[in-house]
């Protein structure tokens, strides 16, 4: 599938609310996974090493459940199948408190990595035990980075055949670590070939060019009057719900530095972390939100 046909199939959008007297409600997620197995230190950490780091996902995904309790909002976690093993407590305490549980694949692989049967086989793993663990039905997914992008759209047909009802790991913008796909939608579409829903990541138009506004780095590294203005502007003049996202590693400052890492990642990981928390506050409280499948029941409902 090209990126052409990707982009042929995008619908008109349809998101809620109709009525523009009222706020949009935008997605609020999580990608839940801890400090060393982002793909910035995927070069100086091994993979076969991650048991021998001090976790701080289950401490600080709490936190991030403390924050989102007091401001009232409900949110999507995309948690990897590798946390959801060593933390099962964690698991059903986001689903207690009203979250919605998804998937972000096993241990953080990259899906343009993989081949279709890997790809499909760790979906399938993650969606199981995710699903065992907290006893609700996974439909959604993230793939590690945003990595589907046009070489890998076989992707969209491998989660459709898992039970999956959409995706949201197309960040349709030019990045050195993210998925292939600057001309994606930037609205959502479903991929051709498929009845699966894709929820591109938030852009912004400008210049002829698709400027982030999704959150992760980006949130901490941009001002946050910026940062604000640009979501201001997709929900009031555009009249559609953006999407949010960060890890739980970015609300803490205190945690144990990787050795070996270059100066670009840590630039990347480590910028403004005792900011985060307070720039999430006042983003919960001068926008609308809510998880993914609420956000998006419109579209979902045509989803068998």
């Amino acid at each position: 599938m090209t990126t052409a046909a990707v982009r042929a199939s995008a619908p008109p959008v349809r998101n809620e609310p109709v009525r523009n007297d009222l706020p949009v409600r935008n997605a609020m997620t999580v990608d839940v996974e801890d400090y060393f197995q982002v793909q910035a230190f995927a070069g100086c950490v091994a993979r076969a090493d991650w048991d021998g780091f001090p976790g701080r996902v289950e401490a600080n995904t709490d936190r991030l459940l403390a924050q989102f309790d007091r401001a009232g909002v409900t949110a999507t976690f995309f948690t990897l199948g590798w946390v959801a093993q060593r933390h099962p407590a964690l698991i059903r305490r986001i689903v207690a408190q009203g979250h919605e549980l998804a998937s972000h694949g096993w241990d953080h692989t990259r899906a343009d990595a993989q081949d279709p049967a890997t790809f499909r086989a760790d979906i399938g793993r993650t969606r199981r035990l995710l699903e065992d663990t907290g006893g609700v039905a996974v439909t959604g997914y993230r793939a590690a980075t945003f990595s589907i992008g046009a070489r890998n759209t076989w992707a969209f047909a491998a989660l459709e055949a898992e039970g999956y009802r959409y995706s949201s790991s197309v960040n349709p913008i030019r990045h050195d670590l993210y998925g292939s796909m600057p001309g994606a939608p930037r609205t959502p579409f479903r991929p051709a070939g498929t009845g699966l829903w894709e929820f591109p990541m938030t852009t912004v138009r400008a210049g002829g060019r698709n400027l982030p506004c999704s959150g992760g780095g980006y949130f901490r590294l941009l001002p946050y009057r910026l940062f604000r203005a640009g979501l201001d502007r997709v929900n009031r003049v555009e009249r559609r719900s953006g999407i949010f996202y960060l890890h739980p590693w970015e609300v803490d400052p205190d945690q144990p530095r990787i050795a070996g890492a270059g100066w670009k990642s840590r630039f990347r990981h480590y910028t403004n972390l005792r900011r985060t928390g307070a720039r999430l506050d006042r983003l919960l409280a001068e926008f609308a939100w809510g998880r993914m499948d609420a956000v998006f029941a419109g579209l979902l409902a045509d989803v068998p």
